[in-house]
Order: structure tokens, then sequence, then C-alpha cells
């Protein structure tokens, strides 16, 4: 029972994520929506999509998001993608 309590009520922390709309736009197609979408379900994971995150130079060179306060980038969408889910373990 205790187990299972265990897994009900995880004690690990959840993982703020903020997205800049127009990265989003810029980088995210058909496929890695639905991937993010399958992401972002998660129970630990809330996220916020603002207009602009006022990032503007990264903006335009990769995909990113913060993460907890944090500036987190990838090479492209799958690649940032990955590293969000290497924050849930």
């Amino acid at each position: 029972m205790k187990n299972l309590l265990s897994k009900v009520f995880s004690k690990k922390a959840k993982i703020q994520i903020e997205f800049c709309q127009n990265n989003l736009d810029r980088f995210l197609n058909e496929q890695t929506i639905a991937d993010y979408g399958k992401f972002l379900e998660n129970p630990r994971i809330q996220y916020k999509e603002y207009e602009c995150l006022s990032e503007c130079k990264l903006c335009k060179k990769t995909p990113y998001a913060k993460v907890n306060g944090q500036i987190m980038s990838g090479e492209d969408s799958q690649d940032l993608l990955n590293k969000f889910y290497d924050e849930l373990k």
C-alpha cells in the first residue's frame, strides 16, 4: 500500500516551462507539435506560453524555453524536447 501511495503522491518537483510563442511558431512542425503535446500532458509539467520572452537573438537561432527560470535551448525542436525529458529524470 505504501508503494502505491508513493506513486500517487510523488515527491518529485514540478517543472515549470515558459515558451515563447514566436519561437514555437518558428521551430515546431506537425510532428514535433504532437510530440510536445504528449510531453506536456505529464502531471509534473506546468507550462505557459507567452507572446514573447524578450530573448530575440536566441529566438531567431534556435528553439528554446525557460525551464524553472533558466534558459534551455536545443539544436532543433526534437533536441530541446529530449532535454525536457532529461529534466524529468
